[in-house]
Formats: C-alpha cells, sequence, structure tokens
C-alpha cells in the first residue's frame, strides 16, 4: 500500500472535512515559485505590516496580503514609502515584480487571476502560507480562506505523511504467529489440554494486524481481510505507531516482535481460546489452557 492509500483507510483522515485537512499542521502543498520547486504550508504567523492587493480568482473576490521580502528587490526597497506611491504605479510594480507569485496564486487556486486594486479592507478569516525548501522559507503572504479555497487546499493528498503529527498517531496491533484451518467437527469438540501444531512458528516470520485494517509483514503494509482461519495470537496486546507501518510500507520488513508470553486463538475478531506455546514432540504446538 502506498503512504496515500493507507492514510485514506484509517477513518481521522478518510472522514475529515476539508476544514480539518486544510489546518492540519501536517499540510503541504507542492509548488513551485517560478524556476524554484517548493512547497506551500499554511502555518505561517499571521502577518502584521502588508500590502494588501484586492485581487479576483475567476470573478470571485479575495484579497493577497504581501509581506515585506528581499525576494521582491524593488518592492523590498520602497516598501517604507508605499504609502507615498500612487496606486496605478504601486499595482505596476506589484504586477511585475510579483509575477511569479502571482502565478503560484493562480496555479494553487486553479484559477485565473486579476488584481482589482489595493484592498480597503483586510478579511479576518485568512490562510497565512509560507513558500519553503529544504533549505529554508523564501517568503509568506496571506489570502482570503473562502469556502471555495477550503476546498481547493483541503484534500488528503496534501498531507505529508512524513510529519510528526501524522507519524506519531498510536494505532492497536496485535501480532499472528499462525494461521490455518480447522474442520468444523474438530473445532467443536476442541478441549482443554489439546495442542494443535504450529510448524510456521519458527518458520514463518509473524504478522502484525494493525487497528484491524492492515497487515504489516516482510512483504510491506496490505489492507487486512479476514479469511476465515484460525489465527494464533501473542495474547498480549500492544501498540505501533502510523511512522512504523509508513516505514515499513516504503521498506518492507519483517516486524521484530518479542516471545510471547501467552497465546489466544482467534477467529473472525473472537478469541476462541486461550494457551501458551509449547513443544509437542518436535514442533511448536498451541495448549489450549481454556476456553472462551
Amino acid at each position: 500500500m502506498k503512504a496515500s492509500e493507507i492514510l485514506g483507510a484509517l477513518p481521522q483522515w478518510a472522514n475529515a472535512t476539508s476544514e480539518e485537512l486544510a489546518v492540519s499542521p501536517a499540510w503541504a502543498m507542492p509548488c513551485r515559485l517560478g524556476e524554484t520547486q517548493c512547497e506551500m504550508r499554511l502555518d505561517a504567523l499571521r502577518p502584521a505590516d502588508t500590502l494588501d492587493v484586492a485581487i479576483k480568482l475567476e470573478d470571485e473576490p479575495y484579497v493577497l496580503s504581501l509581506a515585506d521580502t528581499p525576494h521582491f528587490a524593488d518592492l523590498h526597497r520602497l516598501w517604507p514609502s508605499r504609502a507615498e506611491i500612487p496606486e496605478p504605479v504601486l499595482l505596476a510594480l506589484v504586477e511585475k515584480e510579483c509575477s511569479e507569485l502571482l502565478q503560484l496564486v493562480e496555479n494553487v487556486s486553479r484559477r485565473q487571476l486579476k488584481i482589482a486594486g489595493l484592498a480597503d479592507q483586510v478579511p479576518e478569516d485568512r490562510f497565512c502560507a509560507r513558500l519553503c525548501t529544504p533549505g529554508g522559507d523564501i517568503l509568506s503572504f496571506a489570502i482570503t480562506a473562502t469556502p471555495t479555497l477550503v476546498r481547493t487546499f483541503g484534500k488528503l493528498l496534501f498531507i505529508d505523511p512524513s510529519h510528526p503529527s501524522v507519524r506519531e498517531v498510536q494505532l492497536p496491533a496485535a501480532v499472528e504467529l499462525a494461521a490455518f484451518a480447522l474442520p468444523a467437527a474438530d473445532r467443536a469438540a476442541l478441549a482443554v489440554g489439546d495442542a494443535l501444531l504450529l510448524p510456521e512458528v519458527g518458520a514463518v516470520a509473524p504478522r502484525l494486524i494493525v487497528d484491524g485494517r492492515f497487515i504489516v509483514d516482510e512483504t510491506g503494509v496490505a489492507p487486512y481481510k479476514d479469511d476465515g482461519l484460525l489465527l494464533v495470537m501473542d495474547a498480549e496486546s500492544r501498540t505501533v505507531t502510523l511512522g512504523e507501518v509508513l516505514d515499513c510500507a516504503k521498506s518492507p520488513s519483517a516486524p521484530s516482535v518479542p516471545p510471547p508470553r501467552a497465546l489466544r486463538l482467534e477467529s473472525s475478531g473472537r478469541t476462541v481460546a486461550l494457551g501458551r506455546l509449547d513443544r509437542l514432540a518436535d514442533q511448536n504446538a498451541f495448549f489450549v489452557e481454556s476456553l472462551q
């Protein structure tokens, strides 16, 4: 499974609203500022001193708030005296100097941008964005957070799976040591003291069933499906981080688990019996200690 498929299988992400996704600290949109490949993140500090430009994306009005930055050299030089510059001249300077940013806003919003003038008022509800590369931030700006833009930004594909807020999520996990079919008559006759041979134990790496949704093993991560087999599970519950699951999906490896102290026999999520792992002749076996 890909990282996006794993996130999409978890309710907290699959059921998240556009608003929740857009304000997630893990939100990051790949974009391009001129020839520079970068990311846009919506966690910039709210700018205090801005040049507020009224724009339209298609026919919807927005306010694009520009912060002072050396990236816009001429505008940066004139920043302290910008209030003295006639509006048409100032807007022409913005259109020329900030053309890369205007193109970026047009691209990420997927709508044509037009400059309408200087803004009289700045809306309270804004996205405060910063453009960054691995080497650091390039610049920041703010733009009106309209419902249209929230829907455009609030998509699961913009959630960065490497972000700590994603990787540190804890998920319940269970260790599966063996799986086998047992005839209905034998299962009905199962009694305390019986031993079920487990040739897989020690020969096949254990698997993790994570959150009842994923199988994690040496082949990677796959959706969990109940195939009706009896499962021999470590009776001790545990948790793994979503980061560990994502790492296994990217670079498959067998889960490292300690030897079980107690076992449970499970069928379709229901415990059938409790027991222990022991030897019968020269093979591993599940010895039934109680029926459930």
